[in-house]
């Protein structure tokens, strides 16, 4: 059960922040961590990406969400998964390259965290063959939520929304900063 552990979502996005909302049903003590520490309404704490090292111990949950750039690659390595305690899962939903491969299947292999939940693997499609595909503690599942014709009319949705607040000079929604890479 999730009720009243503590965890860490990598990553303040908009599929971070909906897991964040998911989490508090079950009265799960939220921190957002995101490249800058603004505060995220959905989490009980935000934290810079420097504070992952400090925070990692004390998750039962840990939950990669973040996009994958060049300051993100591998950024649950060796040191952040020996940081994890005994019983700490972790989770990517994200992209692969958030997780060292070699460093996990280490980890797993050494009973270093309890176990790992992969949407995403690197290298992906995960070959035959690879060690994680027999790892008894490593659930790896297919990165197939969307169809096209689920996100098309999400897309076309927020088209609009953009175009509203264009004419009436407001926010807009998804803004793409090419410097961070998403």
């Amino acid at each position: 059960s999730l009720h009243g552990m503590r965890a860490v979502v990598v990553g303040a996005g908009g599929i971070g922040r909906r897991i964040m909302d998911l989490l508090h049903v079950f009265d799960v003590e939220v921190t957002a961590v995101r490249r800058r520490p603004e505060a995220v309404a959905e989490a009980d704490r935000t934290v810079g990406v420097h504070d992952l090292p400090e925070i990692l111990p004390f998750q039962d949950v840990v939950i990669v969400a973040a996009a994958l750039t060049e300051d993100t690659h591998h950024l649950i390595g060796r040191a952040e998964l020996e940081s994890m305690r005994t019983d700490t899962i972790l989770v990517n939903i994200a992209r692969g390259g958030l997780i060292d491969t070699e460093a996990l299947v280490a980890a797993l292999e050494r009973e270093q965290i309890a176990g790992a939940a992969l949407d995403v693997t690197d290298p992906e499609p995960l070959p035959d063959g690879h060690p994680l595909w027999e790892q008894q503690r490593c659930l790896i599942t297919p990165h197939t939520a969307d169809t096209m014709e689920m996100i098309r009319p999400l897309i076309f949705a927020r088209i609009k929304r953009n175009l509203r607040a264009f004419a009436a000079d407001d926010e807009l929604e998804g803004v793409v900063d090419p410097q961070a890479g998403y």
